[in-house]
């Protein structure tokens, strides 16, 4: 079987494919195109080079392995008529994602920019207003392991770490789990809600005027989900009327971000590039899941990570 790589993970990893007696194929993914060289793969891993390969040409194409968690880059109507099996790299970022999430609510809660800035102007002044986090309510949008791994790092904070999904089920690090139709409840009741749900119509603009009116004023929003999740212009007014003591944004509705958005000029806003699930070990944790996925693929076992396209994660 043919795999064609759209990310060289050097000499070492790409001959352990090989020696699982796949041919390998690498071609850049910002330079891919459809060539007579890749028309025949049968596998294809990558995170996006769909907007230039169009997999429609690739007709013996049966696995598609992503090195991302989010799916919604892929042309998933395609995908799923043609019956081709969709793996994602779930859990691969969640742990300096669960950190990201730690230090932002910190952030927000010691007023860190502010003290920041006062450094660069060389002012020293105490500020009175700082705030603690014990005791106080976290609430996670989405239970999964992202969610999780945040909920794991804020237990020696002392603080309720409350879960929401789509049943209520009870998760591991989560004093208590509601479902998804309790959801205005939820808000009302935490002091900080992070979201970290998958993407999809459903959770389109989740986060809506209503929702975020739902919300403790002076509560905390963080975001390393997917930016349409909240409905930003919806967020920049609630921004404007106070609402938030602080909001911590890693996506956005249209990325980059726009020079010209509002959310650049909130001194309460705290804006990353997409950049929460960088760490020194992605690549490794990255590749332990497309190995392990192609033995098991190999051998016809049962794969990890796979998708269900009709609930959309």
């Amino acid at each position: 079987m043919k795999v064609l790589f759209t990310y060289d993970y050097g000499k070492e990893k790409m001959d352990s494919i090989r020696d699982l007696g796949y041919e390998v194929v690498y071609v850049y993914e910002r330079e891919i195109t459809n060539t007579k060289e890749i028309e025949d793969v049968d596998i294809l891993v990558c995170y996006n080079p769909f907007e230039t390969l169009d997999i429609t040409k690739l007709k013996n194409l049966k696995l598609i392995q992503l090195s991302s968690i989010g799916i919604d880059q892929a042309p998933l109507d395609y995908i799923n008529k043609k019956g081709i099996i969709l793996t994602n790299n779930k859990g691969g970022y969640s742990i300096p994602m669960g950190e990201w999430i730690v230090l932002k609510i910190l952030e927000i809660y010691k007023s860190s920019r502010e003290f920041y800035e006062r450094q660069k102007g060389k002012k020293w002044k105490i500020n009175t207003d700082i705030m603690e986090l014990y005791k106080k309510t976290v609430g996670f949008i989405g239970t999964g392991t992202i969610a999780v791994e945040g909920a794991k790092r804020l237990q020696g904070f002392g603080v309720n770490i409350y879960g929401l999904n789509t049943s209520g089920r009870k998760i591991d690090y989560f004093d208590k789990c509601f479902s998804m139709n309790e959801i205005d409840s939820f808000l009302e009741i935490c002091d900080v809600v992070v979201l970290a749900i998958p993407y999809t119509k459903k959770t389109h603009h989740l986060m809506n005027m209503q929702r975020l009116n739902k919300m403790k004023d002076g509560s905390v929003l963080i975001n390393i989900s997917r930016g349409s999740i909240i409905d930003e212009e919806a967020l920049i007014k609630k921004l404007a009327d106070n609402k938030f003591m602080g909001v911590a944004l890693d996506v956005f509705e249209k990325e980059p971000l726009s020079k010209e958005s509002p959310l650049w000029d909130f001194e309460n806003v705290i804006i990353t590039p997409h950049n929460s699930w960088i760490s020194e070990k992605r690549n490794e944790r990255r590749f332990e899941s497309i190995y392990e996925n192609l033995k098991r693929y190999k051998y016809d076992e049962e794969l990890i990570n796979v998708v269900d396209l009709n609930r959309g994660y």
